[in-house]
């Protein structure tokens, strides 16, 4: 079971903000209770911002991104790593063309993407298999990055 909220709101003329919140409780159902975890699905996650657009075609946004930690593997004893994460968005847009550019992870947060609970194994030098150790694995997230973008519409 779960729940999902959207909340929209216009705060003035040009000012509006927004969040979308998501709790899930998902577990496996043939699974004994100590084990019965689903494997990364998110617990938590929410995404929302605060954004400004102006008459004359210049609007800015301020983004942030959840997603809470969360067990990894069936039985919880392996956690993946959740994050918190804000970028910043700006353009300005015409009837023929827009130009923008956005900043993400802002504060330039340490923070993991891809993550996953697997089996590593070492070799001794006698070419000896050692026990494997069950680890979380992931691929770092995307430093402080500038992007700029540039449309053209026919």
């Amino acid at each position: 079971y779960g729940l999902d909220l959207a909340a929209r709101y216009q705060l003035s003329a040009h000012l509006f903000l927004d969040t979308d919140i998501n709790y899930n409780h998902g577990r496996q159902t043939d699974a004994p209770a100590d084990a019965n975890y689903i494997p990364l699905a998110p617990t938590f996650t929410t995404i929302g911002g605060l954004t400004y657009k102006a008459p004359q075609g210049l609007s800015s946004s301020l983004r942030y991104r959840h997603i809470d930690s969360r067990p990894a593997n069936d039985d919880g004893s392996i956690r993946a790593r959740g994050y918190f994460l804000f970028d910043a968005v700006v353009s300005y847009t015409k009837a023929r063309f827009q130009i923008g550019a956005t900043v993400e992870n802002l504060l330039n947060v340490q923070w993991n993407q891809a993550q996953f609970a697997t089996q590593t194994r070492l070799l001794t030098p006698q070419r000896e298999s050692l026990n494997g150790v069950d680890e979380l694995h992931f691929t770092p997230g995307t430093p402080f990055y500038l992007k700029v973008n540039a449309s053209v519409f026919f």
